[in-house]
């Protein structure tokens, strides 16, 4: 009597397949080793973006009545959204005054859309969203502090950028840029510079 060929096929396939598996795990790199020879995937975990909130210049409101124990800015957007501008007038300008280059890049990159390269307000968008000019005798009144508050919250249809430029300094230096904006205009409109 002859054997049937299928159990001696079955055997020899379970070798090949037992033997295909060490190859397959032993010879063939793993995905995760292939994404660390892509130079900007090695080191994306330790990234800052990873935990945005671990750092200290991020903006973080806290709750009413505590104090922050890990720095931070102090936070009046409840009195700034009720137009009370105290505090906000009572902001001292940490720089004085100096414009950087760091004030021009933020100004054009975030501020000069709406109210134009000049600050009149005849940004690409400045005419759609009625954007005011920062040269008016109104807007040359303006405390720092307040410029420095509607940067960081915002006020009316202009949004919040304190979002947008994290550090303090930076704000600064964008208010800092406007008062060289205004600086031009202040003697031929009557304003304080």
């Amino acid at each position: 009597m002859r054997r049937s060929p299928r159990p001696v096929l079955a055997l020899a396939l379970l070798l090949a397949a037992g033997t295909g598996c060490n190859t397959w795990y032993n010879d063939v790199p793993s995905p995760d080793n292939l994404l660390a020879q892509v130079p900007w995937f090695d080191h994306m975990i330790s990234s800052q973006a990873v935990w945005p909130y671990s750092r200290l210049g991020v903006p973080r409101n806290t709750p009413p009545g505590t104090v922050p124990v890990t720095g931070g800015e102090v936070d009046w957007s409840a009195e700034w959204a009720m137009a009370n501008t105290t505090t906000a007038d009572k902001l001292v300008n940490p720089t004085d005054r100096i414009p950087t280059a760091r004030g021009d890049t933020l100004y054009h990159t975030f501020c000069a859309v709406c109210h134009g390269v000049a600050g009149a307000g005849d940004g690409p968008v400045g005419p759609k969203v009625a954007a005011p000019s920062l040269l008016t005798p109104r807007a040359i009144g303006y405390t720092d502090g307040y410029l420095y508050s509607i940067t960081r919250y915002g006020r009316g249809i202009m949004g919040k950028y304190g979002d947008k430029i994290t550090e303090q300094d930076d704000r600064w230096q964008v208010v800092n840029y406007v008062r060289q904006l205004q600086s031009a205009v202040a003697p031929a409109a009557g304003g304080k510079p």
